[in-house]
C-alpha cells in the first residue's frame, strides 16, 4: 500500500465510520489495514473502497476490527493493587465521594475492577464510575455484565470471583450490585467532551497507538478533566516524557498526579509525549 493509497483509504474510512485514523500511528495502522484487506481477498485499495461504499456489513466488520480492544480484569495486578493500598485510601481521607472515569473501557472489565476494589473500601453507592468507549458492541457486553471467559477473569482474586461473579453456561457474569455501580456511555475519546472534576482517570494502553500530536491533545484533555491533585492511571508500558509539560508529576509507576498551575500549558508535538518501557503489552 502506497502513501497515497493509505491516505485515500483512511479518508474513505473516516467518511463511512466517523473514525479519524489520522490520529493513529501510520506504520501500525497501515499494517493492520493491509492485513484486514488481505484476509478478505482484497488486493488493492481502490476495489476495497468501492466495496465499502456498497456493503454496510463490510463497513461494520471494519469498524469492529478497528475498535476492538483486549481487556481483562485487574490487568497488571501489581499496579491495580496500588488502588487498594495507596491511591483510593489517600483519596478517601479527603472526600467521601469519588468521581472516576474509565476511558476506552472496552468490555467493562477495567471499570468493574475499580468498582470491586471500592466496594471493599467504602460504600460503593457513594461513588460515581463512568466508563466510555467508542465501540457499541463492547459497551453492550459491559452493560450486560458479561459473559467473561476464563482468560478475562484470570487475575481476579478468588474471594472477588466468589463474591462478585455468577458462573453461567456461557462464562462469568457480574453481580447486579457491581453492574449498577458503573455508567457506560458511547464516547469518542479524541473528539467528545465528557466532563470535569474527576478524581481518577484510567486510560490504559490507548495512548501508545496514537500520533504524538494526538497524545499531547489527549493528555491536556485529561489534565483539564481532573480535579486538583487528581490522578491519571496509564498502562504498564506507557511513560509520559516530561510530564510537567502536560501538567502532571509522577506519583507511582503508571500513576501521574495533576499539578496545580495557574499558567496555561502550551504543548507542541515536536517532542514525544509518551515513551514505552519496552515491556510486552499483552
Amino acid at each position: 500500500m502506497t502513501d497515497a493509497e493509505y491516505l485515500e483509504l483512511i479518508r474513505e474510512i473516516g467518511k463511512l465510520t466517523d473514525i479519524d485514523l489520522n490520529k493513529y500511528k501510520i506504520t501500525q495502522m497501515r499494517r493492520r489495514l493491509e492485513h484486514f484487506m488481505l484476509n478478505l481477498d482484497f488486493n488493492d485499495v481502490t476495489s476495497f473502497c468501492s466495496e465499502l461504499k456498497q456493503d454496510f456489513t463490510l463497513v461494520e466488520k471494519l469498524k469492529d476490527f478497528l475498535t476492538i480492544n483486549v481487556s481483562e480484569f485487574f490487568r497488571d495486578p501489581k499496579y491495580f493493587s496500588l488502588l487498594t493500598t495507596e491511591v483510593f485510601p489517600g483519596m478517601l481521607k479527603h472526600r467521601n465521594r469519588l468521581n472516576i472515569w474509565s476511558a476506552g473501557c472496552s468490555n467493562g472489565a477495567e471499570a468493574y475492577s475499580v468498582a470491586m476494589i471500592l466496594d471493599r473500601l467504602s460504600p460503593l453507592s457513594c461513588h460515581r464510575i463512568l466508563a466510555t468507549d467508542i465501540d457499541q458492541k463492547c459497551l453492550e457486553k459491559a452493560r450486560d455484565g458479561g459473559p467473561y471467559n476464563i482468560t478475562e477473569v484470570r487475575n481476579v482474586p478468588t474471594e472477588f470471583l466468589e463474591k462478585y461473579f455468577v458462573t453461567t453456561q456461557d462464562g462469568y457474569r457480574m453481580v447486579e450490585k457491581i453492574r449498577q455501580s458503573v455508567t457506560f456511555k458511547q464516547h469518542d475519546l479524541l473528539k467528545d467532551f465528557v466532563g470535569v472534576g474527576f478524581d481518577l482517570i484510567i486510560c490504559r494502553n490507548v495512548l501508545i497507538y496514537l500520533t504524538e500530536e494526538a497524545k499531547s491533545e489527549l493528555l491536556l484533555k485529561f489534565h483539564h478533566a481532573l480535579r486538583e491533585d487528581g490522578i491519571l492511571f496509564l498502562g504498564a508500558t506507557e511513560i509520559i516524557l516530561d510530564a510537567t509539560r502536560f501538567g502532571f508529576t509522577l506519583y507511582k509507576t503508571c500513576y501521574y498526579r495533576k499539578v496545580t498551575t495557574s499558567k496555561s500549558l502550551p504543548v507542541t508535538s515536536k517532542t514525544p509525549a509518551l515513551a514505552s518501557t519496552g515491556e510486552k503489552n499483552t
